[in-house]
C-alpha cells in the first residue's frame, strides 16, 4: 500500500490557489479511480482504493501547509507504512507551469510543507511528484504568489496538468520511481 498525499491549505479561500495544486491532483485521482475522500481522521480528508491494481490511501491534510507533517505522521503507524511508502504531490515554484518532476528523496527545495514532513518524520527519504506553478512576476513576493489563484490561461490547462500528474503517479506505482524519473525529469521543450 502507498500513501499518496497532496499538499495544500484547507478552506474555500485557498481552494483555487497555486499552492493547492497537490489537492487538485488528489481530487482528480479520487474522481478517476472512484475513491471517496469522505473519511475525516488523522487531521485529513482521505479514502482508500486502488490505482491500476495498487492499493492506495489518498489524503489531503486539513492542517495548513506549514504543518503538513502532523497529518502525514498520523497515517504511518495505523497503516503500517514507512516513509518510503509515502508519495507527496506538491507545487514547485522553480518549475515552469505544468511541468512535472519526480524526486526519489532529498531536501525541501524551499517548500515549507515538505520541510514540515521532513521535520516530523525525521527524514527526507520519501518520493515526491512536483507540479510546476512557475515563478512569480518581478516584484511579487513568492509567499503571496503561491496563495493567488491561477490566471485564466493556467485555469484552461489545469485538467491537462492534473492528468499529467496522474500519469506520473501511475508510472511510479507500476514501473517504479526510477522509470518515472527517467520519463518525466528529462528536459522538456
Amino acid at each position: 500500500m502507498e500513501l499518496i498525499v497532496g499538499l495544500g491549505n484547507p478552506g474555500k479561500e485557498y481552494e483555487a490557489s497555486r499552492h493547492n495544486v497537490g489537492f487538485l491532483v488528489v481530487n482528480s485521482l479520487a474522481r478517476t479511480h472512484g475513491i471517496s475522500l469522505q473519511e475525516r481522521k488523522y487531521k485529513s480528508r482521505w479514502g482508500r482504493g486502488q490505482i491500476d491494481g495498487h492499493p492506495v490511501v489518498l489524503a489531503k491534510p486539513r492542517t495548513y501547509m506549514n504543518l503538513s507533517g502532523e497529518a502525514v505522521k498520523l497515517f504511518l503507524a495505523p497503516f503500517s507504512l514507512t516513509p518510503r511508502q509515502l508519495i507527496v504531490i506538491h507545487d514547485d515554484l522553480d518549475l515552469p507551469f505544468g511541468r512535472i518532476k519526480i524526486k526519489d528523496k532529498g531536501g525541501n527545495g524551499g517548500h515549507k510543507g515538505i520541510q514540515s514532513i521532513m521535520n516530523t518524520l525525521g527524514t527526507g527519504d520519501f518520493p515526491r511528484i512536483k507540479v510546476g506553478i512557475g515563478r512569480p512576476p518581478d516584484g511579487l513576493d513568492p509567499a503571496e504568489y503561491v496563495l493567488q489563484p491561477f490566471d485564466e490561461n493556467e485555469k484552461r490547462s489545469l485538467n491537462e496538468v492534473t492528468a499529467l500528474a496522474r500519469e506520473a503517479l501511475a508510472l511510479v506505482l507500476g514501473a517504479g520511481i526510477q522509470a518515472a524519473m527517467n520519463q518525466y525529469n528529462r528536459k522538456q521543450t
